[in-house]
């Protein structure tokens, strides 16, 4: 019996109770689902709830007498061993052996499908992630937003919502202009402007630009006239850093449904658009030659200026298009996951959100994701050799792999610094976080290979009322956990959540591989128990590999 199907057998018990003259309760003030936890004390018994303490008082009774209610219709149930009213109302349940071991049977029945739901079917959901500037390579803030975006989309994706992974390509601003001065400026063998981009990568990409210029047919641009030598640098070498993103995000195994033009923003009339859309909202008004957004009516520490008094667009127009064009294109919900340094955007964001009548933190919701340090030696590693003043999602790739890389950079909140030891992931040992979950996801390949040279695979008779140890009782709860997690990982938007219990899941399946053998040993026979433990570990062979590819993490047969 799984937690969710003890939730629902819950759930008929208290329907039958409100039937009751002595029960003050009506369907409609049932919880559902009814909430199904394991014990903190794991002596109390499989899984415990306290819906009598919810409700005791809302039926006009003592939470501990609407408990012994409860469970005297439990105690009927099949698959429930026993039950125990606790403290002013706890209920905490037994299962049967036989009940608890056919999980394994649910899990292999499942299979990759196992954790996944329909509660968000027909949410649409926009997620923006990564959005790296084309002007130099993804660095290690944007290398986590990778990580962090795309797990949560797969995440989201299992638990039945459309997602829209997409990536907003700033083709548009200062920045772009900075970065076409600095190739310019080393295609002429001078240095970058004090203000602009430097990096042996810059070197790269303005030969590049010459190379394939030139291979054309066309002018070596750098012996172009500085608006047009500009020009061809801005529109090759832009397109050439884009598509450089692209390899290395498609590498760390990152893809998105769209790349979204800032500059088609503009050139639409979006942006116009959604001005006149506030102006008819009447959250917008005009003073000294500006337009600006009533932000401070909604949340926001000032108003807003949306196009400035020479009539040129602020950054914040921008904003303020791209949000309208989400929702005109079906999102229910526009998932934005930015830096550290976007902190102060939020409250404008919202305000905007707001005077378009949508609702903050639904319709619109901001994760803002902190900094990453790298460590190796036990010293700090700030510089790139390539991008010469930043980290970027190469180096690391380089220095421990995909599966390491992605892993360590999903397993922390968003909200958290956090600090990779470079030697730490790259080494073969327990303390490495993604190599104990990969290791017990090979560990249980390995068993299953022993054990069918032993004669045992998933078509010998399975009794799940063998799984009667201590070690198979705790596993066997930790799996159970599982669809709990990624209901929870995707509602809170917090995929670190799945990771960590891959974690603890890989300890209790450690735990369990010392004190129970799947085989038998020299000389003894093929019992029932053997078969019974086969399909527990395949379980959990299942489940690891779920949950990591979750994460975008391969889980590993041999190691």
């Amino acid at each position: 019996m799984t937690p969710f199907e003890l939730s629902e057998v819950i759930f008929h018990i208290l329907e039958e109770l409100t039937e009751l003259d002595e029960v003050n309760l009506s369907i409609e003030d049932l919880p559902q689902p009814v909430k199904v936890e394991r014990p903190r004390v794991r002596e109390h018994g499989d899984w415990a709830t306290n819906v009598a303490l919810q409700l005791g008082k809302k039926a006009g009774l003592n939470p501990r007498a609407f408990a012994d209610l409860i469970t005297e219709k439990l105690a009927q149930q099949e698959g429930i061993d026993s039950t125990e009213v606790a403290g002013p109302g706890f209920i905490n349940i037994r299962l049967s052996a036989a009940s608890a071991g056919e999980l394994a049977r649910t899990i292999l029945a499942a299979g990759s499908e196992y954790g996944t739901s329909k509660t968000m079917a027909g949410e649409k959901i926009n997620l923006e992630y990564v959005s790296a500037n084309p002007t130099g390579p993804v660095h290690l803030g944007h290398a986590r937003w990778a990580a962090v975006g795309d797990s949560l989309a797969r995440i989201l994706t299992s638990q039945g919502a459309e997602v829209t992974r997409e990536y907003y390509f700033n083709d548009h601003g200062a920045q772009i202009d900075r970065f076409a001065k600095s190739l310019l400026a080393r295609a002429r063998g001078l240095e970058v402007p004090e203000d602009g981009y430097g990096g042996q990568y810059i070197d790269d990409i303005a030969q590049e630009v010459i190379s394939i210029e030139t291979a054309a047919g066309r002018p070596n641009p750098s012996e172009l006239e500085d608006e047009k030598a500009l020009e061809v640098f801005r529109s090759v070498g832009v397109q050439l850093m884009f598509d450089e993103i692209k390899s290395e995000l498609h590498d760390f195994k990152v893809e998105f449904d769209v790349y979204f033009h800032e500059d088609t923003l503009h050139k639409s009339g979006d942006v116009d658009r959604a001005i006149e859309r506030l102006r008819e909202r009447g959250m917008v008004y005009d003073k000294d030659g500006a337009i600006w957004l009533k932000s401070s009516e909604l949340g926001d520490d000032k108003d807003r200026v949306i196009i400035k008094s020479d009539g040129q667009a602020a950054y914040f127009s921008g904003d303020i298009a791209y949000y309208l064009n989400k929702r005109e294109r079906g999102a229910d919900a526009a998932i934005y996951l930015l830096g550290a340094d976007h902190h102060g955007y939020i409250g404008r964001m919202y305000a905007m959100c707001a005077a378009f009548g949508d609702e903050p933190g639904k319709n619109l919701q901001i994760i803002i994701g902190q900094l990453v340090n790298l460590q190796k030696n036990g010293k700090p590693l700030r510089m790139s050799k390539r991008a010469g003043t930043i980290v970027t999602l190469e180096d690391l790739v380089d220095a421990v792999g995909v599966d390491a890389a992605r892993y360590a950079l999903a397993r922390s909140s968003m909200d958290s610094m956090i600090d990779i030891d470079l030697d730490l992931l790259a080494s073969a040992s327990n303390e490495n976080p993604v190599y104990y979950v990969q290791y017990a996801h090979a560990r249980t390949c390995s068993v299953a290979r022993n054990a069918a040279e032993a004669g045992i695979t998933l078509e010998s008779e399975f009794d799940p009322a063998q799984l009667d140890s201590a070690a198979d009782t705790e596993l066997l709860g930790t799996l159970a956990q599982f669809p709990e997690i990624v209901a929870q990982a995707a509602t809170l938007r917090e995929q670190h959540r799945v990771a960590r219990y891959l974690e603890s899941l890989a300890a209790a399946y450690h735990a369990w591989y010392g004190n129970s053998r799947v085989t038998p040993r020299a000389g003894e026979s093929v019992e029932p128990v053997h078969a019974a433990r086969l399909y527990l570990n395949q379980a959990v062979a299942q489940v690891l590999s779920n949950g990591l590819n979750l994460l975008g993490v391969s889980a590993p047969e041999r190691m």
